[in-house]
Formats: C-alpha cells, structure tokens, sequence
C-alpha cells in the first residue's frame, strides 16, 4: 500500500491538444474591456489567488451556498444513490470539494465493493493536486481524471467506459450560465447519457434580496477582495496599471432576470493601460465591469430545464432553509 499503490490507481487522460490558458486569459480581457458595455467571464476570476479566496468564501457565515450543499449530502448521499447499480462509475464536473464528493465517494462504497471516481477539469494542475487524499483515504477508490472541457470529458468517457454513471455537476455551477446556455449544456450532456446514467445537479433557489446580496457582499470583504483580483491579475500577467482601490465591489440581485450580478465600480474618472495587450481603457465615475453572474431557480424552472433537455427530476432534495437544491435527473 501506500504512495506506489496510489499511482497504481490513479491514471490521467490528457485531451487538451495545446494548454492556452495564458491566451485565453489575455484575449478575454482584451474582448471584454473593449466593449462600450465592459465585462470579464467568471472563469478569469479562478487564478491560484481567487481559488483561494474563493475557498474562504465558502467559509463564510453569509455564503449559504457550500454549506447548504454538504448538509443536502451528509443527510440524503445514500438515498440519492440507492436506485443505481452497483458497478456505478461517478463523473465529476470539475475537480470540486473533496469535502462534498467524499460523502458520496462513501455513500457508494458502502453499496459496491470498488468504485471508479472520474473527475473532469480544465485544469491538470486543479485534478492533480485534489486527488491525493482520496486515494490514501479509499483503497478501493480507482481515480480516471479527465483534463478536458466539461462536455469532451463525458464523450472520452463514454468512448471507454461503457457502464452506467452518476454525474456531478454540484456547487450550483449551473448559475454561471445564462438559461440558454444551461439549457444547452444540459441538451448536450443528455445526448451522451445511457438509460443508466443519472445527473446529480446543485441548484440555488430563488430566495429574498436580503439573503442572496449579503452572500455575495460579505461583512468581511472577502468577495470584494476576490472580485478585485481579477484587476491584480490582469496588472501581474499582463502588464496593467490598474489602482485596485480605483473599483468598489458591487453585488447586486437582479430580480427581473433572477441572477446576481457582480460587478467593479469605477471610483472616478481613469485611465487604465494594459501594455502586453497595447490597450487602454477609459472608465468614467460609476463605469461597470460586469465579473459573474449567478442564476438562481424556482422548482417550476428546475421541472422545465430538465424537460427541454429530454431530462426528468427524478429525486430532489432540500437543505432546512430551502435555500438550495439537489435535483437527480434521468432521461425521459
């Protein structure tokens, strides 16, 4: 046993052709502060600095979101789980909380004798450096990861494991999508699923502006500190000036359309230069740059986004505050 017994279950597929996440990051920034109406994708959010800052937010007393989540977990893992087969392979989109994932990790060793537990990332250095503890902690857990896009992931998947799966899809990632691209994502992974296979999927629900604004607002500045690091990331990888007290932090729940909104503020009127880009950027007093959306779901919007992806609700289960949700599908 030990570290040679670890690598012995632990294999990576590799099916990202070139690694431009460098690229990405400079030609997101360039698009989106361009534009007369500016914005970043969240994803520009999660270098090293915000995926730590982000972790502290889970912490957090006002972010209901990761607690409500395990709780759902710890009280119901083996009853999600009771229907399946018991050579199931579980799928993780995203490398995710190791936290979270081990409660199901244990929930379905209890029921079979082995488990294959298939993480799919982006990010080779996210899945390998998660994945450690769990081997040490379960030796009869094999690890598959997947560096890939999530929907590429699941296809390589299905081209070599032929068994049923239980998709994750958890921490209410969901929200980071417009409904459009939600209900496409789900069109998508539906096409690649057996019969057998089930999606597990965290949804936030809609709930008042007095709950939703604080969690993403904390008292403590550590959102406001996350979203402002995007501006120090751009300063650190792409040789820009920006002042980070320059921005206020703004969360702001968006009743009509169901989302909260993330943006930076422009203290002042300001010149930003970007030299690695060749751009600068003027923002007047009060200018936006709009970070992250977070959608949030009524049951009756969770019954019809699993409807339109050919998708049924199988189970759904409900943290004590019905703040979040679980929601188990299937295929029609």
């Amino acid at each position: 046993m030990g570290m040679v017994d670890a690598i012995d279950r632990f294999s990576l597929i590799d099916r990202i052709k070139c690694h431009t996440e460098d690229d990405g990051f400079a030609g997101a920034v360039y698009s989106g502060l361009s534009r007369a109406s500016k914005s970043l994708p969240c994803i520009c959010l999660y270098d090293a600095t915000g995926s730590n800052l982000f972790e502290a937010i889970c912490d957090l007393p006002e972010y209901y979101l990761t607690r409500s989540e395990r709780e759902i977990l710890a009280r119901y893992a083996p009853e999600m789980i009771r229907g399946l087969p018991d050579d199931v392979t579980l799928v993780e989109l995203g490398s995710g909380s190791a936290m979270k994932t081990r409660l199901l990790i244990e929930a379905l060793l209890d029921k079979q004798e082995t488990l294959r537990f298939t993480p799919i990332d982006i990010s080779r250095t996210a899945l390998e450096g998660s994945l450690n503890e769990l081997l040490d902690s379960y030796p009869n857990l094999e690890i598959v990861a997947v560096a890939a896009e999530y929907q590429e992931g699941v296809a390589a998947l299905k081209r070599e494991n032929s068994g049923p799966e239980l998709i994750l899809w958890l921490g209410s990632s969901i929200g980071n999508l417009t409904r459009l691209e939600a209900a496409l994502f789900l069109e998508n992974l539906r096409g690649e699923m057996s019969k057998e296979d089930r999606l597990l999927v965290g949804v936030d629900l809609r709930k008042s502006r007095e709950v939703l604004e604080p969690a993403y607002d904390d008292a403590a500045g550590v959102t406001a500190k996350f979203n402002r690091n995007v501006l120090a990331r751009v300063n650190t990888e792409l040789g820009g000036n920006f002042d980070l007290q320059g921005f206020d932090h703004l969360a702001h729940y968006n009743e009509e359309e169901g989302r909260i909104e993330m943006h930076l503020v422009s203290v002042r009127d300001q010149k930003v230069t970007i030299e690695d880009l060749g751009l600068d950027v003027d923002f007047m007093k009060g200018e936006r740059i709009h970070t992250e959306n977070s959608y949030k779901y009524s049951l009756e919007e969770i019954d019809l986004l699993a409807k339109n992806a050919d998708l049924r609700v199988e189970g759904q289960w409900f943290d004590q505050n019905q703040r979040f949700s679980l929601n188990l599908m299937a295929g029609q």
